[in-house]
Order: structure tokens, then sequence, then C-alpha cells
């Protein structure tokens, strides 16, 4: 870790992650190894009994052996921006936790942001739901679901099959490290997936799991279009065709546009009560 930052394993957790990334593709390996060992086998069991126990399950003594490790992607910075009590521009819808933007964690995730916003939103959100429910007015009817021209499908290895295929690209072009060209590559994967997944939704009867794979596929979108708006690398947001860092650091926000003739707007934050 010296060759990439004077921190080492101290360095950001996005810079750790693309030196990572950056070994593994020089050395057509499947992963790193983090080496703990060198410590009294009693420090480590004292600071990590979690990692050991569960490393102990895969047959790894961390206390004598390295631990394979890779980068992994597992929380979305960014999401659908909301205001202090977890309220979108879209009236009586809340979002918090992982699906919200509520401002508090800027290009890198940050575990005690995390926390904070599935606890202390989720109290805020809370609070307002218990103040404003008396005065909400129920949804209206939703009519009742109309399978009479839709069949059982006899190919659900369709969806499991495009479900690892969307796993795949994301990781692969719209990863850690992005380039404008891996980009378009997986924009154009999403528009051929999100055909195939309509075709498939118009025809069969619905299932949990295309419905999931229908929303995976949705966010999957927003997160190319947002990439491919961003003209700089700031934390995870890192891109080879733009390596600086912008002097002013500004939120890429989408809002509601043809995504197939491009026509997205990247847009300051909407217009959200603050109360």
């Amino acid at each position: 870790m010296s060759k990439f930052h004077e921190r080492a394993e101290l360095a950001p957790r996005d810079v750790v992650a693309r030196a990572i990334d950056h070994e593994m593709k020089r050395l057509g390996s499947h992963c790193v190894y983090l080496d703990i060992s060198h410590k009294p086998r009693d420090f480590i069991i004292q600071h990590f009994p979690t990692v050991y126990e569960n490393c102990l399950t895969y047959g790894i003594d961390i206390t004598r052996e390295p631990i394979p490790v890779v980068p992994a992607a597992h929380y979305t910075c960014g999401g659908v921006v909301v205001n202090t009590n977890g309220e979108t521009d879209l009236k009586n819808l809340y979002a918090i936790g992982e699906t919200s933007f509520t401002g508090l964690h800027g290009a890198n995730r940050m575990a005690s942001n995390s926390l904070l916003e599935c606890i202390v939103f989720a109290q805020s959100a809370a609070q307002k739901i218990r103040d404003s429910l008396a005065h909400t007015p129920p949804p209206a009817q939703v009519r009742s679901w109309d399978e009479s021209r839709v069949t059982d499908s006899d190919e659900d290895v369709v969806i499991s099959h495009n479900w690892d295929e969307l796993r795949r690209f994301m990781w692969d072009y719209v990863g850690i490290v992005r380039t404008h060209k891996r980009l378009e590559r997986a924009k154009h994967r999403i528009e051929l997936l999100q055909q195939e997944i309509h075709e498939y939704y118009a025809n069969y009867k619905v299932s949990s799991d295309l419905i999931e794979l229908r929303n995976l596929a949705m966010v999957a979108e927003l997160i190319i279009h947002s990439a491919m708006q961003r003209r700089e690398s700031r934390g995870l947001h890192f891109s080879l065709d733009y390596p600086e860092t912008a002097p002013n650091a500004m939120d890429t926000i989408l809002v509601p546009g043809n995504f197939a003739n491009q026509d997205i707007l990247v847009a300051p934050q909407p217009n959200i009560p603050a109360s």
C-alpha cells in the first residue's frame, strides 16, 4: 500500500479499494491478501473476534495466515433526495437509510454516517408520520390485478440469467474504476436488459423475482446515467477519463427525463418542504 498512499493501509477506503483492484488486474489474481499474523494471537482475537470466528468457518486462522480480500460494493452513496424528516418530493413518500440522499455523507461511505441515516432519520421520519397520520387521507382504491392476458412462465431461467448479467456488467463497467467507454457499454447493456424485462413483464405472470430484477435494473440505469454526468473524480466516484477533483463539490442529481434520448437533467436539489 505504500506505493499508493503515504498512509499505507490507513489510506481512505476508496484509495485502498482502487489499490486492491489495480493489483488484482495487474497480477490477474482473484484476490489480494491481508496479513495481521505478526500481531500476538490474543490481541487479534480480542480486537477482531467476529472476523476471527468467521474466517475460521472457512478454514482460515488469521492469527497464523493471511486473509484473502477483494473490494466489495455494499453501500449506495446517494439515492432519493429527502429533507430532515426523510420526506421525498412525492407527498407522503418517505425514504431512509441506504436508499436516501440526506447529504450527511459525501463521496465515500462512512460507517458512522450510515448509522446516523438509519437511526436518526428513522426516528425523525416516524415522528413526522405520527404527527401527519391523522390528517392524511387513505390512498385511492387500487384496481384488482388482471392476469387474464398473461400466462405462467416456462422459462424463469431468463430472470436468473439477467440477474447474473446485471451484477456482472455493473461490477465490470460501473465499478471501482470507471471510464466513459465502459459506462457506454453498460448503458447499452442496460437498455437491452430493460427491453427483455419489459417483454417478460408484459407476457407472463408477475413474480417477486421479476419485480426485484426490474427494480435492480432501474437503479442500475440511474447509477449509470449519473456516473456519465460526472466530469471529475471524487472519493469512490473515480474516472480514468476525469482523474482530477473539481474545485467545487457538486451533487449529480437526476430528475425525470427521457433516458433513451439522453434527455437527462443535472439539477439542484428538488424543492422539498423543510418540515
